[in-house]
């Protein structure tokens, strides 16, 4: 009888609360402006404009009648020129280096200054970069170059555009990838740059729910064939860039399969940047945009949807299952230094 009672005073309780969260969302959702479906005399900044998704999504931008500041690093190279001959005169290039503080100061008088009548809708930050190497093949200049682009960039151009967002009650979109939680070989130096701009880009979405700003990660796959954001590199480039000591370590052998290795993902991968682009516009434009858009295969989204919660020796023992990382186990090392 007790039992009864305490499950019946269990259910009522959770009913309750579940009533209560969904009374709560639809008081949001009622307090939350109307997004654009068009561009409606909002702007838009997108960082890294010149090639891949961020030209792709400027252009998107503009056909719909956005004010589009496409952020380019070199706004004189074809990229940026081609971008302003495909565009209507809405869309505006901008030199931005995310990682130079005076960029991103000169970017955002001049957007001040030139706003449309319903100020800046959205920040999309899209600008990064992309490397490969194991961990004891790279400097520590490596991670630094790789952080201040993808992490501390976005930080800085948050920071900068943040206030006019907010009253706009708009959009913050960050172009993450499944490296931020996805552990694979040789990504070290990029999934940390992106585990830490997921990070930064949580906690600023649980702080501008108060203001009315909604903020977005995009998670792409393997969208290398489609964007070319991969560094091309060959065996020897790295071999090249070790120190005497290390190359008394390492295995060419293995350099030469890991580069073949890489090569090989990157030109399997999607062809298209459709499905990133309209993820994109759909955090910029929806009413409900989600906070994550994972963009993979439909059997990689299977795997994606348990690999988080899998224990770590799982996850860690999947990799044991690929035939490259056992000839790792054999070939990283030169065979005299096994021994030692």
């Amino acid at each position: 009888m007790a039992t009864d009672v305490l499950i019946g005073q269990l259910v009522g309780v959770f009913s309750v609360s579940l009533l209560c969260v969904a009374l709560l969302a639809a008081r949001r959702r009622r307090r939350t402006p109307p997004p654009p479906q068009e561009g409606d005399g909002r702007a838009v900044l997108v960082t890294g404009c010149d090639s891949g998704f961020g030209r792709h999504l400027a252009l998107r931008l503009d056909h719909l009648g956005f004010t589009v500041f496409a952020g380019c690093l070199l706004p004189e190279g074809h990229g940026a020129q081609s971008l302003a001959q495909e565009s209507s005169g809405r869309l505006r290039v901008l030199k931005l280096d995310v990682t130079d503080d005076g960029d991103v100061e000169e970017a955002t008088r001049i957007i001040r200054d030139n706003l449309p009548e319903k100020g800046l809708w959205a920040v999309v930050n899209n600008a990064g970069v992309s490397d490969w190497a194991e961990t004891e093949w790279s400097a520590i200049d490596h991670y630094i170059k790789m952080v201040d682009v993808n992490l501390f960039g976005c930080i800085r151009t948050s920071l900068a555009f943040l206030p006019l967002v907010r009253a706009s009650k708009g959009r913050m979109v960050y172009m993450s990838s499944i490296f931020a939680f996805f552990n694979c070989l040789n990504m070290g130096a990029y999934s940390v740059s992106k585990r830490g701009l997921e990070a930064f880009a949580d906690c600023l979405r649980v702080e501008m729910a108060s203001f009315g700003v909604k903020v977005s990660i995009i998670q792409p796959g393997n969208f290398g064939r489609a964007t070319n954001i991969l560094k091309t590199k060959t065996s020897r480039d790295i071999w090249e860039a070790l120190g005497p000591e290390q190359k008394q370590v390492f295995s060419r052998e293995y350099m030469e399969l890991a580069s073949g290795y890489v090569s090989s993902v990157t030109t399997s991968g999607f062809k298209e940047v459709t499905p990133v682009i309209d993820a994109m516009l759909d955090a910029v434009t929806s009413p409900r945009p989600k906070h994550r858009y994972l963009l993979v295969s439909r059997l990689d989204t299977c795997f994606f949807a348990c690999y988080p919660l899998l224990p770590t020796f799982v996850s860690d023992a999947i990799f044991a299952l690929s035939p490259m990382y056992a000839k790792r186990k054999e070939m990283l090392y030169l065979k005299q230094s096994c021994g030692k």
